[in-house]
């Protein structure tokens, strides 16, 4: 299965209304940002996670959510206090 960047995008725009992020407290553009990091998310996914078998896949992008959701968690905790 291949993977657009577009169809990303749309998706974490889709995702974002539900719940955005302030970007005024942030110098950066929000959407270069996406776009940068989803480039590089699909870029991954077409060249390794790919080339790996369902189940591995769905590891492999679990322990990746995991991994955000935990930087996200103790980033919001440093910022409250």
């Amino acid at each position: 299965m291949k993977i657009s960047v577009e169809e990303i995008l749309d998706l974490v725009y889709e995702v974002e209304s539900e719940d955005p992020i302030d970007w005024e407290m942030l110098n950066i553009d929000e959407n270069q940002a996406a776009e940068l990091i989803v480039n590089s998310l699909v870029d991954r996914y077409n060249q390794e996670w790919s080339k790996l078998d369902s189940d591995t896949q769905v590891r492999a992008m679990m322990a990746t959510i995991a991994k955000l959701v935990i930087e996200n968690f103790s980033l919001n905790i440093k910022l409250r206090q």
